[in-house]
């Protein structure tokens, strides 16, 4: 029993020190999916379920809960925003040529209408960011609207 106690001792000191440790926050200006936002122009209800479903793991602003304070969260939280933004990062839309937008705006209606965006584990958290059959149909008419623009764009260069 006293073998079992040291650990323990020993474990919990771990655990406060590793508090005083974390990643890098990926605490960006907002501002940063507004080439995005113009470029897109999605009417109101889409950019409300962009701000509330999207950008936190998909951007380089994250807006973090309280519980990223602690560790080991903090860092499974890091690694899923670092896997979002290697998939898709509004951010960064300036830099995507034009077939990667087309090809990325296919990418995100299909994940929201099959239900795979955003993941369970946000959605758990973050209530409002689960989507009703009414803000998936919205997203997916204005996902595919934005691509057959791209579509368009690619076919007269």
């Amino acid at each position: 029993m006293k073998i079992l106690k040291k650990i323990a001792i020993v474990l919990l000191v771990a655990l406060v020190i590793a508090q005083f440790f974390g990643p890098e926050k990926n605490e960006g200006d907002i501002t940063s999916v507004a080439t995005f936002l113009a470029e897109t122009n999605p009417p109101e209800n889409v950019r409300k379920i962009l701000s509330e479903s999207c950008f936190d793991c998909h951007s380089s602003s994250t807006k973090y809960p309280w519980y990223n304070n602690i560790t080991p969260v903090n860092y499974w939280l890091n690694d899923h925003v670092k896997d979002g933004k290697k998939h898709l990062n509004f951010s960064d839309w300036s830099t995507y040529s034009l077939k990667k937008k087309e090809h990325k705006m296919d990418e995100l209606y299909e994940e929201v209408e099959k239900g795979e965006m955003p993941l369970n584990s946000y959605t758990w958290t973050h209530s409002e960011a689960n989507l009703t059959q009414e803000q998936i149909a919205e997203m997916v008419s204005w996902g595919k609207s934005v691509q057959a623009d791209y579509k368009q764009q690619m076919n007269a260069q």
